[in-house]
């Protein structure tokens, strides 16, 4: 890999994911941090928006995928990384894709500040 990489760390989302009834209706927030690995070196050279990957088109696919409900975030990070492998230009440059979804105060019967699940592809 070139040890290039964007991140877009920290995207606050409001969602109704989880296997619970409640959850479907209350919802609550999440955190999405993605990061790309990609050659860099044509927009650092160019100042060219066009030769690399626009944040923007990240954040927006991410906002999209987090508002179709899914009981599963595995299944909502899968989606992500999938659009945003299908969907950014210079998808042949882009060498890998991290996803990571954190959900915070999780029902599972006990004090815990957030999970999360992260794919890679």
């Amino acid at each position: 890999m070139t040890g290039h990489r964007i991140d877009v760390l920290g995207q606050r989302f409001f969602a109704h994911h989880g296997c619970l009834p409640e959850e479907a209706i209350i919802g609550q927030e999440y955190l999405v941090d993605v990061k790309i690995w990609v050659d860099l070196s044509p927009s650092a050279e160019s100042d060219d928006l066009n030769q690399t990957v626009d944040y923007v088109d990240v954040h927006q696919i991410c906002a999209r995928e987090m508002a179709i409900r899914s009981k599963l975030v595995e299944q909502v990070a899968g989606r992500i990384l999938t659009a945003l492998r299908v969907e950014l230009p210079l998808t042949d440059a882009i060498e890998q894709i991290e996803v990571t979804i954190a959900k915070f105060a999780p029902p599972i019967g006990g004090d815990c500040e957030r999970i999360a699940v992260t794919l890679q592809a």
